[in-house]
């Protein structure tokens, strides 16, 4: 099509300023972790929007934050390194901020550096006042010549078509990358592995969530005795600690049983298949440190 548009759209920003909630709210579908915790996004996560005259093809990042450990360190290059490759940048900030804060101003920086087209998407905004945004639009429309900023509430769907209006402004005419019914890159073996996790860090007390990971061991396709279709799925949770996988498991399995249940359900939500999940902790010290793990964290922008 001579006047079909495409791209790609690096979604930027802190820790919990609301990415992954703009991402699934914009494609409609739950394929980015939602949590209220930081560096909840480990890895690059592409979500698709198929429009009438374009496709989008968004990036989510892990969190801008500062680095403890090489798994954080490889988080924030994954990040940065991303806006290479992209057509337009959305960095998301919180409309409660009243200045640009060190994180932001890194950000910045990387934007300045990128000069890609760049559209400032404010999130949030139910939390403050008029006059408070357009201090906030004021203080960072003079550090930067921002293509549109677009003031929204990821929780609310209502600034959504503004919002890709203005992206498929900044962005070129060129062919249709993916097909038309497809709206994410995720494997459902990482789907399911990212499920579990978001399930564990709403569930876990704050010291424990960022010390797991999940993989999944089994994911097979088979029928029940009813001859229905089903996924039959083994997963290990790893954890650093002996502590912490006493408070994964719970009393009597209880908590690991919840994060199971619930996990269960949203994949057979994603999937529309019936699904029999079952889930192991096992402890792993220190593997945020570990190259061996870490490396399926990393993503190598072709």
């Amino acid at each position: 099509m001579d006047n079909f548009k495409s791209g790609f759209v690096l979604i930027l920003g802190r820790t919990n300023v609301g990415k992954s909630t703009l991402l699934n709210s914009l494609i409609g579908e739950k394929i980015s972790v939602i949590a209220n915790k930081p560096q909840t996004t480990r890895t690059q996560i592409k979500g698709i929007i198929n429009r009438e005259n374009s496709q989008i093809i968004f990036l989510d990042t892990p969190g801008i934050h500062k680095p403890k450990t090489k798994l954080s360190n490889i988080m924030i290059e994954t990040a940065f390194n991303s806006t290479k490759d992209v057509d337009v940048i959305l960095f998301v900030i919180e409309a409660t901020s009243k200045d640009i804060g060190r994180g932001d101003s890194l950000i910045l920086e990387k934007i300045k550096e990128a000069k890609k087209k760049t559209i400032l998407v404010i999130n949030k905004i139910d939390l403050v006042k008029k006059e408070e945004l357009l201090k906030l639009i004021d203080i960072y429309s003079k550090e930067y010549n921002f293509d549109a900023v677009v003031p929204i509430s990821a929780i609310n769907k209502e600034k959504n078509e503004t919002l890709l209006t203005e992206i498929e402004k900044c962005l070129n005419y060129g062919p249709r990358y993916y097909d038309e019914d497809t709206y994410t890159d995720q494997t459902i073996k990482m789907i399911v592995e990212e499920t579990i996790r978001e399930k564990a860090l709403k569930l876990l007390e704050d010291e424990v969530p960022h010390g797991i990971y999940v993989e999944v061991t089994k994911l097979k396709k088979g029928k029940t005795m009813e001859q229905e279709s089903i996924f039959n799925i083994e997963a290990t949770i790893y954890c650093q600690r002996d502590s912490h996988k006493g408070i994964i498991i719970g009393k009597k399995g209880n908590m690991l049983k919840k994060i199971g249940t619930y996990s269960r359900e949203d994949i057979e939500k994603i999937l529309g298949e019936k699904v029999n999940l079952q889930t192991w902790v096992k402890v792993r010290k220190d593997w945020q440190d570990d190259d061996a793990i870490i490396k399926r964290f990393k993503i190598d922008n072709e």
